[in-house]
């Protein structure tokens, strides 16, 4: 989702990395400045989304990943949660090289299981990563996100990493466009992104946890997010999430995100509630409120793990975290984890938290 400021921040630490460290000090004091600007061109609202080349990379924006999060369970009921994301980040350099485009690539793997969770993370540049939008490959050495087939849908995702992995096959979602035919406003000044998502992936396949191996079935959501504008310098970071109806035979989506301020309060909000065939019917900012209940205390910080959300005309959605400390504590630490919700929505999904 909202992962353009985690790309700024990483970027900037790979800079500090290489620098002495009273100099780093300094570089860490610089990084509200750094992260207000724009890599590469903004992404313009008269564009029209065309398939299937906005599967693949789009240079002339700087931020772009290729998200997927899935909640997964086994016939005896043991449940699982599963992100592999791949992110691209627009780094122009005079390097001549066949081995270098312009772009650095990463990316994050992480598995769940009651209150367990676990992260990994790998670099790359071209010829290690790769992203091809037909037939799809979205890769980074031997983790892969592809189409089986001619067609986008069936998708195979493959990640293994030291006693954890995952073999899934995802198909039969619609394609849904956020915003404004997938134009995503993200700040009251207009930062902005191209966004959409997959979100009712059925799910067969088979994963490694801890050494164990299960056979699973489930739920995944694919999001798919492009972009060159970075938060306002105002702003901290956000809470985001997805949500997939847990009625049989009334398959719904909702997905929300708040960006928050200086003062850690939701200053903007949207949304998109999403039915079975995929057609989106925009939330705005003025319809959402936003209420955290519940926080807990992880590495001296205090996440929520429990929201109130009230939409115009609806019942209050309670929002919960399952794994309560889902921090994914690699190069940039960050909060993406399961969550369950009733009231005015029933149903699961997954949350991402970032900067607190």
């Amino acid at each position: 989702m909202l992962k353009n400021r985690l790309f700024s921040v990483f970027v900037l630490c790979i800079l500090c990395a290489c620098q002495p460290a009273e100099q780093q000090k300094s570089k860490k004091t610089e990084m509200g400045s750094a992260l207000q600007v724009s890599i590469g061109e903004p992404v313009k609202p008269s564009e029209i989304l065309s398939f299937p080349q906005d599967h693949g990379i789009h240079n002339k924006q700087g931020i772009e990943w290729w998200y997927l999060t899935a909640n997964l369970k086994t016939a005896n009921n043991e449940t699982f949660g599963v992100q592999w994301t791949l992110f691209r980040t627009l780094m122009p350099s005079k390097i001549n090289s066949q081995w270098w485009d312009n772009n650095l690539y990463f990316a994050h793997f992480a598995m769940q299981s009651k209150q367990e969770h676990i992260a990994f993370e790998r670099f790359a540049r071209v010829g290690q990563a790769s992203v091809t939008s037909s037939p799809f490959n979205a890769s980074i050495d031997n983790w892969q996100l592809k189409s089986n087939e001619n067609t986008f849908l069936p998708l195979t995702l493959s990640a293994e990493q030291e006693g954890y992995a995952v073999e899934l096959t995802l198909a039969q979602s619609p394609l849904t466009l956020h915003g404004d035919n997938g134009y995503s406003q993200k700040t009251q000044s207009g930062h902005a992104s191209y966004y959409y998502s997959y979100p009712f992936l059925n799910v067969t396949g088979k994963l490694t946890f801890a050494g164990n191996h299960y056979s699973v079935t489930g739920n995944a959501w694919y999001d798919r997010e492009w972009s060159a504008s970075l938060l306002d310098k105002q702003q901290r970071g956000w809470d985001w999430f997805s949500l997939v109806g847990s009625q049989s035979g009334d398959k719904k989506g909702l997905m929300l995100f708040c960006i928050r301020g200086d003062d850690q309060g939701y200053d903007y909000c949207s949304g998109s509630k999403i039915s079975a065939n995929g057609k989106v019917t925009q939330i705005p900012q003025q319809d959402i409120t936003l209420t955290v209940i519940n926080t807990v205390s992880l590495g001296n910080r205090d996440y929520p793990s429990k929201w109130q959300v009230q939409l115009a005309n609806s019942e209050a959605i309670i929002i919960e975290s399952i794994t309560k400390d889902s921090r994914n504590q690699l190069s940039i630490e960050y909060w993406e984890g399961r969550v369950k919700a009733t009231g005015g929505f029933n149903g699961k999904g997954y949350a991402e938290l970032t900067g607190y």
